[in-house]
């Protein structure tokens, strides 16, 4: 029954998801083109381009909605994240729509129509979500019918499985049998408690819906007897993976060959988006900078050239994806580079820079050839700032889950560098970001931190 209850409503909720797009576009439509209170031009000519528009958005929101969690159960209850997931969808929606719009002058679509269909998908998508929210607690707490599970454990760990999936907010479950195993003592009170040799006589009329095995990892060595010994029961048999607060999944039971694993810990770096969305991103935006700022890159090498002596880059080894390391390319700002560069922050008025490179560094221009890392496939436009081998192992004896930044690409700029956390600042806080930017990610949010960039400038005053 948990899994027949959990399809029907994930289908039900999907459905109500992909008609949204629809319900928008009538919406936007009667308030462009049938009300008085908006100006409004003459009808257009053909409706079929409309027509095109609306499947190429369907289709962007079914895949925006699916990959971003809103037609799942379990996502209805999470305790953050739901507003941004949602912005999330709807901007990875109207990005593609709006840049196609922009390079397509078979036919002019209205600006208005457009931004008041994106509006009413946002609202929609969030009443949706309300509605199903409503409706799930109503059902739960009146009519919908109680899930009757027997429960294999009987001590306190099973008795912790059984709080979760009394409270648990997708359906009411009721514990109505509890199956006691060797050197287990019974920590349940009114409920029928069996013993494995009682399985045989519950096959016929036993009113369960479901057998849930609640066992600690160290006894899952017992799971292939259990389920033998609950086959005569003929109902669904699950098994609750429970490794501590500190371990969650989804999804992430695989084959590898014929060896099943499962993902402790699994990051977006992992992901279809991150590998697919963010890595074509990257090299196209890398080269395009890369175009674009030449002539400027080629005046600073010159200006590096004649103000000092050595070379035009300086490359430095840094810590990089999956904490391996690489060389990180900047235009060399200082008199001379030696190892001391590896195991100390430049400071204020520091001796070593140049003139040239005091402003380099105030403007970040001296980190334009980091471009260069991003296209190789070293760094992301977008992640945490790579850190140096000396400092690393440094903040690994001083900060818990400090490598944990490690798990995604370093980059350019970060969610830490646009709230003013740069240079020499605090790396408790620092990491405290990163770890917000890794829990969250998303190509939207990576959008989001450009733009900031964009608009707070490169010039930062812990820069020197």
């Amino acid at each position: 029954m948990i899994r027949r209850r959990l399809y029907y409503g994930n289908l039900s909720l999907r459905i109500g998801t992909a008609s949204l797009p629809v319900l928008a576009f009538a919406i936007a439509g009667f308030l462009r083109f049938c009300t008085i209170h908006l100006p409004s031009d003459a009808r257009p000519s053909s409706w079929w381009p409309y027509c095109v528009l609306l499947l190429c958005t369907w289709a962007l929101w079914a895949v925006a909605s699916k990959k971003l969690g809103l037609c799942l159960y379990e996502k209805l209850f999470a305790t953050r994240g739901k507003t941004q997931r949602l912005l999330a969808a709807c901007g990875l929606t109207y990005a593609p729509i709006i840049t196609g719009m922009f390079l397509y002058r078979g036919f002019s679509f209205s600006r208005l129509f457009i931004v008041l269909s994106a509006i009413a998908l946002v609202l929609l998508a969030w009443l949706t979500q309300v509605a199903f929210r409503l409706m799930l607690e109503s059902r739960r707490q009146h009519w919908l019918p109680i899930c009757q599970i027997l429960l294999v454990g009987a001590d306190d760990f099973a008795a912790r499985i059984a709080k979760q999936l009394r409270e648990n907010k997708f359906m009411p479950c009721r514990v109505v049998g509890v199956v006691r195993l060797a050197d287990q003592e019974n920590v349940f009170n009114g409920v029928t408690a069996y013993e494995l040799d009682d399985m045989p006589k519950l096959a016929i009329n036993n009113g369960f819906d479901d057998v849930v095995i609640a066992l600690q990892p160290s006894r899952f060595g017992e799971i292939p007897m259990l389920k033998s010994k609950f086959e005569a029961i003929s109902v669904p048999i699950r098994a609750v993976l429970d490794f501590g607060e500190s371990v969650t999944f989804s999804e992430s039971l695989f084959a590898f060959g014929s060896t099943m694993m499962l993902d402790l810990y699994r990051t977006p770096a992992e992901s279809a988006g991150y590998l697919s969305i963010k890595r074509s991103f990257d090299i196209l935006f890398s080269a395009l900078i890369l175009i674009l700022a030449s002539p400027l890159t080629l005046l600073i090498a010159l200006l590096i050239r004649l103000t000092s002596r050595g070379s035009v880059f300086f490359a430095q080894e840094r810590v990089g994806l999956n904490g391996k390391l690489f060389k990180m390319y900047k235009f060399r700002t200082m008199i001379s580079a030696n190892d001391s560069c590896d195991l100390r922050w430049t400071v204020p008025d520091d001796e070593r820079r140049t003139r040239l490179g005091t402003f380099l560094r105030r403007t970040s221009l001296d980190e334009l050839p980091q471009f260069w890392n991003v296209l190789r496939g070293d760094m992301s436009v977008v992640g945490p700032r790579p850190e140096r081998p000396h400092f690393v192992h440094k903040f690994l004896q001083e900060i818990d889950l400090y490598n944990t930044r490690h798990y995604l690409k370093v980059g350019i700029t970060g969610w830490a560098q646009v709230n003013g956390l740069r240079g020499d600042t605090s790396i408790k806080e620092r990491i405290e970001y990163d770890l917000y930017y890794m829990r969250n990610w998303s190509f939207a949010f990576d959008l989001h931190i450009i733009l900031l960039t964009l608009l707070r400038g490169f010039s930062d005053a812990n820069a020197y």
